[in-house]
């Protein structure tokens, strides 16, 4: 069960959710990250008013959220999203490690109202050749080299 601060957060999650399909941003979702009980980062759905397939709430929001705190994680923040996030969003959420990620609606709600992602969720786990958009390994040698040459790399910073 959540507390007020948290069902605070989550809510405005949601309002952001509804700000943005009113607007015409893009589709019913919105999002919230917060730190120390303060927003610091928080966005609505964006993909069809900036013609940008990952502008989904999650990741405007983690990338405003990265910016404020100058860094590329979100080591102690929690994340309020109006919808169980989808397979890239969760994606974009374990590489920022948040404390935790507190959803409103289900990916099978979000799937009546025709955003279904089951379909990537079955392509994440088919093998390669058994996927719909063909994958084509192309092996070249250039490519190997940069990889051996960060593995030897001094200088790198691991995430």
């Amino acid at each position: 069960m959540l507390n007020q601060q948290e069902k605070m957060f989550l809510e405005k999650a949601i309002a952001l959710s509804k700000q943005g399909m009113e607007s015409g941003q893009g589709g019913p979702f919105g999002c919230v990250i917060v730190k120390g009980g303060h927003v610091i980062g928080q966005g609505s759905n964006q993909v069809t008013s900036s013609n940008d397939p990952t502008a989904h709430a999650e990741v405007v929001a983690i990338r405003e959220a990265c910016r404020k705190l100058g860094t590329y994680q979100l080591d102690g923040c929690d994340i309020y999203t109006s919808c169980e996030p989808c397979p890239m969003c969760l994606g974009a959420i374990y590489w920022a490690r948040p404390k935790r990620v507190i959803y409103a609606n289900t990916r099978e709600e979000a799937a009546a109202i025709e955003f279904d992602d089951d379909f990537i969720y079955h392509e994440i786990s088919a093998s390669i050749c058994d996927r719909k958009i063909p994958f084509i390994h192309a092996p070249h040698p250039d490519a190997k080299a940069i990889f051996t040459a960060w593995k030897n790399w001094e200088g790198k910073q691991k995430y």
